[in-house]
């Protein structure tokens, strides 16, 4: 039986996405068949705006609606403390426990030879940018993966160079090895914070 090509389309886009086999893309395609056409609008305006509302903070580089970020914006956030993340859902991750008031950095990616991520393929450059005299404290909380760890000891080594008396930690036990952070819950996250250790 021949698909038709306005379904064979999107069950086609479905497939690029992360996550989504052939069978899963069908589902989601059959499903909004079933769906009124307002909402299916609502649908497709919220992906046309996706890149169209959003920039990247370019302080932390963290997706936001405004340049800078609330974060970065907001006066009473602890600006000598940076947490540095791999992903944008890291930090939804990191705020949902309300325990760290620092700011953040976010990298959007992990060194990975393997995938031909380098150093300079993450925001890592503009993370050493930020390093000024009202740093004291560096909290590194890429994932515990081979990258993230690779990642870690990189910009620790960097970090240290530019600024000897800084304080660079890794995030403590708590979060298991080879998870993502968005994953934990905010128990683990709190328990990983306390027990950060320095590099």
């Amino acid at each position: 039986m021949k698909i038709p090509k306005p379904l064979k389309d999107l069950i086609e886009s479905f497939e690029r996405l992360p996550g989504i086999g052939p069978k899963t893309a069908q589902r989601l395609s059959y499903y909004l068949l079933h769906v009124p056409q307002t909402q299916l609008d609502d649908f497709a305006d919220s992906l046309s705006n996706l890149k169209k509302n959003t920039v990247l903070c370019s302080v932390c580089k963290n997706v936001s609606e405004t340049d800078p970020c609330v974060i970065c914006l907001d006066i009473n956030r602890d600006k000598s403390k940076i947490l540095v993340v791999e992903q944008p859902l890291d930090v939804l991750a990191l705020e949902r426990t309300n325990k760290y008031k620092g700011v953040y950095h976010v990298l959007h990616g992990s060194i990975s030879p393997l995938d031909n991520i380098g150093p300079d393929e993450i925001f890592i450059e503009d993370l050493v940018g930020r390093i000024n005299m009202d740093v004291i404290e560096v909290i590194i909380a890429t994932n515990p993966t081979m990258e993230g760890d690779a990642t870690a000891m990189y910009i620790a080594k960097k970090l240290k160079v530019i600024n000897e008396k800084l304080k660079v930690s890794r995030l403590g036990m708590g979060i298991p090895t080879g998870a993502d952070l968005e994953y934990a819950d905010e128990t683990t996250l709190t328990q990983a914070l306390e027990g950060r250790r320095e590099i």
